[in-house]
């Protein structure tokens, strides 16, 4: 009989903590997915397009340009001065860092495309969190996770933090391993 008893016991502690789990909500967007399906989104991406396109265009010309300026230089190099061709390769070395320049300007990591893009896109990514924050609260969802790209989770329930706990877990862990 209490062997009985001690199975049962053992059993509720062993499913006590499943039926917890089982309690929990979780959900998933594909935000990209989403984007590509809002018309405002459709709008700045296109906007974004043809800032492109533009400085691409520009970039072209600046090239064309270096390359009309390099085909003369190269036919006449032989018949220029020292001083004249020096000041030929100055211009064109000047040039070609015009355009590197620009180049990074427009396209580079911190260049404006990222700055257009941000200042496009993230009004449309705050109203879609916004929805989600909605939705996730109005159905009860623990954690919501974004799939598109990297697994970010976007959404999560405070009881579940155990962000204060770990770093005292740390801090104890600091002190006694040395």
């Amino acid at each position: 009989m209490k062997k009985k008893l001690a199975i049962n016991i053992l059993m509720i502690f062993l499913f006590l903590p499943l039926t917890g789990l089982a309690q929990q909500k979780i959900g998933f967007i594909d935000s990209e997915s989403i984007m590509k399906q809002l018309p405002e989104a459709q709008d700045a991406q296109k906007k974004i397009d043809i800032l492109i396109q533009n400085w691409k265009d520009e970039i072209a010309e600046m090239e064309k340009d270096w390359k009309a300026k390099f085909d003369t230089y190269d036919k006449r190099k032989l018949i220029m001065s020292d001083q004249s061709r020096a000041n030929s390769e100055k211009e064109l070395q000047d040039l070609d860092k015009k355009i590197m320049d620009y180049r990074t300007q427009k396209f580079g990591q911190n260049g404006e495309l990222s700055a257009k893009q941000l200042e496009a896109i993230k009004p449309i990514q705050d109203k879609i969190f916004l929805a989600l924050q909605e939705v996730a609260r109005e159905e009860k969802y623990d954690f919501v996770f974004d799939k598109s790209g990297q697994l970010y989770l976007l959404i999560t329930n405070e009881k579940f933090d155990l962000t204060v706990p770990v770093l005292e877990k740390f801090k104890t862990l600091k002190t006694t391993v040395k």
